[in-house]
This record gives structure tokens, C-alpha cells and sequence, in this order.
């Protein structure tokens, strides 16, 4: 057991709906709009407006000026409902969440999903903490 050849780890190969991530980047958005879900699909179908093209034109921009191995310099945008397509992978898009802009690294995992799900807009509330202040100091012993 001590002689034996430490084994490479393999990677998963990444598919979105069976479909390899190298074929996916390579699809028209005909033949991409058809592996979507209902709901993006519709928003395909629809027509794709002005702002999200520039947003992809913005994000290849960011990717090509970057040195190999880097990231790329994050994008801000305001359209929490674009769909994440495959071109987006390994860009860095600022999502602007109504009061700041948060960074999200575009993931092979994300196809499919909005820009929105990545960007939190409320602070999440945390009840049972001891807080100071109004009503409920008076009953923490001071010691």
C-alpha cells in the first residue's frame, strides 16, 4: 500500500442538461434557448433587448484585457434579470443589489439562472441575539 502511485484526482465534466461545456459555448441562441427552462426560454423568444448585449460586449472586453491565469475586472450592471449564458463563464459581474454593488464570479453551475439570485437585496435578520437598548436590556444582569 506504501509503494502505490498516488492517483490523479479527475475532474467532473461539467454538462448543463447533457450538453458539454464546450458545445455550449459554441451554440447559437436558438439552440441554447431550447435547453433553458420554460421561463427563460419565453424571455429568449421575446427578443434580446439592447442592455443585455452590451452587457456581453462589456464582459468580453473585461475577459480579453486580462492576463491568463487572472480574473477579469468585475462589470457593473443594474439588470439583475439577465439570464446567465455560457459566454459569461469566468467573468466577474457586479450585480447591483439597490443600495451596493456585489461581485459574482460567473460559474459554469449558474447557466441558466438570473443575475439576481446571486446578488442578495436584504440583510438577513438574525432573532434570539442579546441586543442592548429599549425594553429588553433591563433584563440582562449587569454582574
Amino acid at each position: 500500500m506504501a509503494d502505490a502511485e498516488p492517483r490523479k484526482r479527475t475532474f467532473r465534466k461539467f454538462s448543463y442538461r447533457g450538453v458539454d461545456l464546450d458545445k455550449l459555448v459554441d451554440m447559437s441562441n436558438q439552440d441554447l434557448m431550447e435547453l433553458f427552462r420554460a421561463r427563460q426560454r419565453r424571455k429568449f423568444s421575446r427578443g434580446i433587448k439592447r442592455a443585455p448585449i452590451t452587457l456581453l460586449k462589456k464582459l468580453r472586453k473585461a475577459k480579453r484585457d486580462t492576463a491568463y491565469g487572472e480574473k477579469p475586472e468585475a462589470v457593473k450592471t443594474h439588470l439583475r434579470n439577465m439570464v446567465i449564458v455560457p459566454e459569461m463563464i469566468g467573468s466577474v459581474v457586479g450585480v447591483y443589489s439597490g443600495k451596493q454593488f456585489i461581485n459574482v464570479e460567473v460559474k459554469p453551475d449558474m447557466i441558466g439562472h438570473y443575475l439576481a439570485e446571486f446578488s442578495i437585496t436584504y440583510k438577513p435578520i438574525r432573532h434570539g441575539r442579546g441586543g442592548s437598548g429599549g425594553a429588553g436590556a433591563k433584563f440582562i444582569p449587569l454582574k
